[in-house]
């Protein structure tokens, strides 16, 4: 990420805008995901720090921090089947999040209608809240 965004920026126009993936596991992590946690932690400082450095640039940074989101990786990532019927249901909503359920956030932060936005994680969690 730190070397895309490098790439990038010296082609980037004010007005332009980086969106990054972190998750909810960064304000909430599960004992059993450390090393993933660990990373989308460390996405969402990356995420803070960059939108500050490049603010002066008219350039905006945001980041979009999904809840449990069905996605081909659950049935096929190596759990117990009973574990992968269950996914999703620990959230306010009771239910895994679909992709197209993402799409519109990652659309608005992309657009000028979100050009007062910067340096903020969106989450898209079923109802768990980020602090």
């Amino acid at each position: 990420m730190f070397w895309l965004c490098k790439a990038a920026l010296p082609h980037m126009p004010p007005g332009a805008t980086i969106i990054n993936t972190t998750s909810i596991q960064s304000y909430q992590p599960s004992p059993g995901l450390l090393d993933y946690a660990s990373t989308k932690a460390a996405i969402t400082a990356f995420t803070h720090a960059l939108a500050r450095q490049v603010i002066d640039r008219g350039i905006r940074v945001n980041g979009v921090a999904p809840g449990p989101v069905w996605t081909p990786l659950q049935p096929s990532g190596g759990q117990p089947q009973e574990k992968v019927e269950q996914f999703g249901s620990e959230v306010p909503m009771k239910r895994p999040g679909q992709p197209a359920e993402l799409a519109p956030i990652y659309v608005v932060l992309a657009s000028q209608e979100s050009s007062f936005v910067t340096g903020e994680i969106y989450g898209v969690t079923g109802g768990n809240h980020l602090p």
